[in-house]
């Protein structure tokens, strides 16, 4: 963030004590964007960039130019200023951040797009600020060995393709591929991979686990899916064995996942009598975990294909006290409370908007008397904390913990109780 004359400017590719020349390439009333065009002096905490296609930094990592320590620094202190000054929250304790185990290689998923440079197939990221270009890859830092060698080999196999087959031009409404996600499983050494096309018929077998095809005017990843190899990837969680959907939700760092559910578990001061509920469960990872240390827990999830999946590791893991809905949580937290009664503990995992001020109120109604939010934004956390303490409870502690070392990304996990 730069200031001129007090008028606010958010600069990619730029970090704290840069100076740089940039481009406005979207200007509003309080502030404006930004590209940094040129390094003219850098920051004495500037370091090498580590991972780098195609003479940029690889988008997925901006931060890397920033020593670790410093990224460290900078994460504490923007969760302090949110907690602050977008909640006027004070009297907590922000506990030291909790480092990230690894700073390079923790990925287990990575999503990578077709494109085509010169009339040559490339697999890889789009470049910074561009939908239109895509940077060829050949070894991403966030990755690891495996899933880049299987970027690699799904990329040889498309390039001997027909070429109407080719990477899908939005522009030209041709071609065909479009996306490539690869998951791993850090603890089975499991790969699954899936291809998003337009509608196509493919010269068979195809080398991977699942097929998309979503329609030709859409710009996402989602559609009618078949099951080409493995249906599901498999991993371990803690003690947990858990087998995962393609198109689910899983944390993707995964040896950090556990020290994050740890941090909420100790926050939620579990006897091994309290009723849990688990609201935005996605494939329970958190629930399961919670359950030998609960008398029961209760899960909610929109997302059908991830209840699912909730259930049957239940299942496949023994576990008869964890029970699981489907729903939305504005319209269905009450039903659940009629069900299963109040509960002693409520842990929140939101997606990056946060909660929304009728969901604050039926997490209100719950009645619990300790709530345990996982944010992974702490500018939504701040307004959801202040919500819930003009009803009563009170802020007791935070820790940040670094889920995405080189990103600008933050998780925390708060511990509020009723007063």
């Amino acid at each position: 963030m730069a200031r001129l004359d007090g008028f606010v400017v958010f600069v990619a590719g730029g970090l704290p004590g840069d100076r740089v020349r940039a481009r406005v390439e979207k200007a509003k009333r309080g502030y404006a964007e930004a590209r940094a065009l040129e390094i003219l002096r850098p920051s004495a905490d500037r370091i090498a960039d580590v991972c780098v296609h195609g003479g940029e930094p690889c988008p997925g990592a901006p931060w890397q130019g920033l020593a670790y320590a410093q990224q460290l620094e900078t994460k504490q202190a923007q969760v302090a200023d949110a907690l602050q000054r977008l909640g006027g929250l004070s009297d907590f304790e922000l506990e030291p951040i909790e480092p990230a185990l690894e700073q390079w290689r923790y990925r287990n998923k990575l999503e990578y797009s077709f494109g085509s440079d010169q009339g040559r197939l490339v697999l890889g990221f789009h470049r910074r600020g561009r939908w239109d270009e895509v940077t060829d890859i050949e070894d991403c830092h966030l990755a690891s060995a495996a899933n880049n060698a299987e970027r690699n080999r799904i990329r040889a196999w498309a390039e001997q393709l027909p070429g109407e087959i080719g990477p899908y031009d939005r522009r030209e409404q041709r071609g065909a591929l479009r996306n490539l996600v690869v998951r791993e499983g850090r603890r089975t050494g499991q790969l699954h991979t899936r291809l998003v096309t337009s509608p196509v018929e493919l010269p068979r077998p195809l080398p991977v686990d699942l097929h998309t095809v979503v329609d030709e005017t859409s710009g996402g990843t989602e559609g009618e899916t078949r099951v080409v190899g493995e249906a599901q990837l498999s991993e371990r969680l803690f003690e947990l064995s858990l087998r995962i959907s393609g198109e689910a939700f899983f944390q993707t760092n995964t040896e950090m996942a556990e020290r994050l559910y740890a941090i909420a578990a100790d926050a939620a001061g579990l006897s091994g009598s309290e009723r849990v509920f688990d609201l935005y469960c996605g494939t329970g990872t958190i629930a399961l975990s919670l359950a030998a240390h609960a008398g029961e827990v209760w899960g909610l999830e929109l997302s059908a294909q991830g209840i699912a999946d909730a259930e049957a590791n239940a299942t496949r893991n023994g576990i008869a006290n964890a029970h699981f809905l489907q729903g939305n949580a504005r319209t269905t937290i009450r039903p659940l409370l009629e069900r299963a009664g109040e509960p002693d503990v409520v842990v929140i995992d939101p997606p990056r908007a946060g909660l929304s001020a009728k969901i604050v109120r039926r997490v209100i109604e719950c009645g619990a008397r300790r709530i345990v939010y996982v944010s992974c934004n702490p500018t939504t956390l701040a307004p959801n904390a202040a919500q819930l303490e003009e009803a009563g409870y009170r802020l007791r502690r935070v820790k940040p913990v670094d889920m995405f070392p080189q990103t600008p990304h933050i998780e925390c996990v708060a511990l509020l109780e009723r007063a």
